[in-house]
């Protein structure tokens, strides 16, 4: 028995140095899946692959909870994640995000970019126009643009801003709330030249 033994730790050791060594393969152990564990009980060849344990864990997110968790949250203000989200969308009313659709899959990555697209649509259109203000200022600020700039460019994108069948109602409420912001911009701008004159 002790004889055994020796000759399992001789065989232990070498496989281990055999597979510390860059040079050599697996092939060149000539190991297969029918000799490997071949006359020994498989705890026995536990030792001889070493595996860290200091491995980082993934979480798995969905597509959707990834998108809105990392990329959209990265984006400050809704007026800013409509215009991305609706910057995904194909004329055809389809969405097209290259590395996301290579992690989550075609199908998996259009529903998560069509879901995302119709929530924000949902928020901009829930906020107070208040909320909204400050918005405009922050993403204008982020374009390199002025305020009313900003707002007539997506007043001129209005139809690209909503995703495909939008709902009933989404495109005038839209609407009327681009021309609120427009105007009151446009008001405050004016008592800002008053005052300043």
């Amino acid at each position: 028995m002790r004889v055994r033994q020796g000759k399992t730790r001789i065989e232990r050791t070498q496989a281990i140095a055999m597979f510390s060594s860059r040079w050599n393969s697996l092939l060149n152990w000539k190991l297969h899946r029918d000799n490997v564990s071949a006359g020994r009980r498989p705890h026995e060849c536990r030792d001889l692959f070493k595996v860290p344990r200091n491995v980082t864990k993934m979480t798995l997110k969905s597509a959707l909870e990834d998108l809105s968790r990392t990329t959209l949250e990265a984006l400050s203000g809704c007026l800013r994640r409509l215009e991305y989200l609706a910057g995904l969308r194909k004329p055809k009313g389809d969405y097209k995000h290259w590395g996301f659709s290579k992690v989550y899959g075609e199908i998996s990555a259009k529903k998560a970019l069509t879901s995302a697209h119709r929530a924000v649509v949902s928020e901009v259109l829930s906020t107070p126009l208040r909320n909204l203000e400050d918005d405009v200022l922050s993403s204008s600020h982020e374009a390199g643009m002025r305020p009313e700039q900003y707002l007539e460019r997506l007043a001129r994108q209005q139809r690209e801003l909503l995703p495909k069948d939008p709902g009933a109602g989404s495109a005038r409420h839209l609407s009327s709330v681009l021309r609120a912001l427009l105007g009151l911009q446009r008001a405050r701008e004016r008592n800002a030249t008053r005052r300043a004159s």
